[in-house]
C-alpha cells in the first residue's frame, strides 16, 4: 500500500490508504468524522475516490488517525500534494540540535552502554561503553555492518550463546519490535527483519502468546542478564524518543539507555570492563 517519492499514485490509491489506516485504528467513517471534525460524506467520498480533499484537510485525517510522518507523506503523494515532512537522514544538517543532544546523552551514560538506533534496530550512534560491553563477549569488528541490535542479540555467532533466559528474552525482544514499532505498525522493513529474526535457531514460536514472568517479584522490569565467567550480569533498558517531532529522521529515531539492575552488576560491570581494557 505504499506509494514511493517521485511516483505518481494510481487511481483510487488514497481512497485505499485512507481505508487501510482507520481499518488499523479500528476507527469507523463516523468516528473519524466526529474526532477531525469533517463529514463522514466528504470521508466516504475520498475512499471511494470520488474527491480529493484539501491539503489540510487531509492532514487533519492523518494526524487524528495518528499516522507516522513518513506515511503521512505517502498520504499527501496520493492526493497529489508534495510532501510536508522531510525525510533527510538522521544525521542531515537540520537535524544537528538533536544529534547534539543524542551525543550529550549517551557520553553522559558512560559507564554503561547507550545506543541510538533507527526504526528498524540499526545502530546509528553508541557511546564508548556499548562497544567495549559487547566485545567483552565478542569481537564486534569481525560482525559485519550495518550493525543491528537484534541480530546481534539473536545471531549465535553474537551475543544469543551468552544471554540469559534465552526463552523469555527472545519473547520479549520479538514483542518489544510490536510495542515500539513507529506508530505501533509493522512496516514491511520490519516485518521482513521479524522474519531473518524467526529464521534463528531456537526462537520460540508462540511468541506472541502471553508468558508470565520469570523475574523475581521484587524486580520492577524484566531484566536482559548476559553470562560472564559463570556470573549473570542482569539490565534493563530505558528507551528515549525525540518528544513532538516534525521530521520522519526525529520520529523514528530511539535512544536505547543500559542500566545494572542491581549493585552486584554494577560492579561486576565495573570489573568487566576494566579487566577487558588490561587484556587488551
Amino acid at each position: 500500500m505504499n506509494v514511493s517519492s517521485g511516483q505518481k499514485a494510481p487511481p483510487g490509491e488514497l481512497g485505499r490508504l485512507l481505508r487501510y489506516w482507520r481499518d488499523v485504528r479500528g476507527v469507523s467513517q463516523l468516528d473519524l468524522s466526529l474526532e477531525a471534525g469533517v463529514s463522514q460524506r466528504q470521508i466516504s467520498f475520498i475512499e471511494s475516490g470520488r474527491s480529493v480533499p484539501g491539503r489540510d484537510t487531509l492532514l487533519s485525517l492523518a494526524h487524528t488517525l495518528d499516522v507516522p510522518l513518513r506515511e503521512r507523506n505517502v498520504l499527501l503523494l496520493a492526493a497529489g500534494y508534495a510532501p510536508v515532512y522531510s525525510e533527510a537522514p538522521w544525521n542531515a544538517q537540520e537535524m544537528h540540535s538533536v544529534t547534539r543532544a543524542l551525543e550529550r546523552i549517551i557520553r553522559q551514560h558512560e559507564p554503561f552502554p547507550a545506543i541510538v538506533m533507527d526504526r528498524h534496530w540499526n545502530v546509528l550512534m553508541t557511546n564508548q561503553a556499548a562497544p567495549r560491553f559487547f566485545n567483552c563477549f565478542i569481537d564486534m569488528a569481525a560482525r559485519e555492518g550495518p550493525r543491528n541490535m537484534l541480530h546481534l542479540m539473536f545471531d549465535p555467532q553474537g551475543m544469543r550463546p551468552f544471554v540469559a533466559d534465552w526463552d523469555n528474552v527472545s519473547r520479549s525482544l520479538l514483542q518489544r519490535v510490536y510495542r515500539e514499532s513507529v506508530g505501533h505498525v509493522i512496516d514491511d522493513n520490519t516485518r521482513r527483519l521479524l522474519d531473518e529474526l524467526l529464521a534463528y535457531p531456537d526462537v520460540p514460536r508462540d511468541w506472541k502468546a502471553h508468558h508470565a514472568p520469570s523475574a523475581t517479584p521484587t524486580m520492577p522490569v524484566i531484566p536482559l542478564g548476559f553470562v560472564s565467567e559463570g556470573v549473570v550480569l542482569r539490565y534493563f533498558s530505558m528507551v528515549t524518543s525525540v518528544g513532538t517531532p516534525q521530521t520522519v529522521a526525529a520520529q523514528e529515531l530511539r535512544l536505547e539507555c543500559m542500566f545494572p539492575a542491581d549493585d552486584a552488576t554494577e560492579a561486576r560491570h565495573q570489573q568487566l570492563l576494566a579487566a577487558h581494557a588490561k587484556e587488551r
